[in-house]
């Protein structure tokens, strides 16, 4: 299959180098797609070593369609640039589809200095197996086709990969959980706090949940990325 990656990012000068040198060093012949939103400490020069390039608007959902729009893979595989896949990550994608399933997400390990943060990784997991709801840490991968046949992702500030997966439920189309587990950095958590981030995390779900899925009820919280 003819797979490409996109990894969007802002301001992750510290990161970026190292995390794409790892990531190509597992993709094979995936096709990776940086897509910055307009980064001021370097980012985009420093991804440009490792990879292509995409310059979008500000904006998760924004960078992430414009980086679908330009990938030229069969299967998309949306990435964090502070997520690690498992180096054996395309067996998830070719057991989604031999399951049938054209799209599916990883099970989660956040990794940090907080002894609860492995609890949140596990009530991802059992809210992706029984509720089929999904965040972007979990590294969706998804045909190309249906991505492009459902619109993408909603124009949102904040929870486009959670709207998403409320589509695909909606839908009614099935979303593969693999046994293959991301790592993604608990680094907001460790800055901020945990509890105090948790308690932010609980207002801005509630918020839209109770707004009806409104983009101006999220428009706050923009800047907490």
């Amino acid at each position: 299959m003819k797979l490409s990656i996109i990894v969007p990012v802002l301001d992750e000068a510290p990161l970026v180098a190292d995390a794409l040198r790892r990531l190509r060093g597992i993709a094979g012949d995936a096709e990776i797609l940086v897509v910055d939103g307009g980064s001021s400490d370097g980012t985009a020069r420093l991804a440009g070593a490792c990879g292509r390039v995409l310059q979008s608007e500000r904006g998760r959902a924004r960078q992430l369609n414009l980086g679908a729009q330009e990938a030229r893979g069969e299967w998309l595989l949306f990435l964090h640039v502070d997520t690690r896949l498992p180096p054996e990550f395309r067996q998830a994608i070719a057991e989604a589809e031999s399951t049938g399933c054209a799209a599916g997400v990883f099970r989660l390990r956040i990794v940090g200095r907080h002894p609860l943060l492995p609890l949140l990784g596990l009530g991802a997991n059992l809210r992706t197996r029984l509720r089929r709801i999904f965040l972007g840490d979990q590294a969706l991968f998804i045909r190309k086709a249906l991505f492009r046949e459902l619109g993408g992702f909603p124009d949102l500030p904040l929870l486009e990969d959670y709207a998403f997966s409320l589509l695909l439920k909606r839908r009614g189309l099935p979303c593969y959980l693999s046994p293959l587990r991301v790592e993604t950095s608990g680094r907001r958590w460790d800055t901020r706090g945990f509890f105090s981030t948790w308690w932010l995390f609980r207002r801005i779900f509630h918020r839209y949940r109770m707004s009806g899925g409104s983009a101006q009820a999220l428009g706050q919280y923009e800047q907490i990325r």
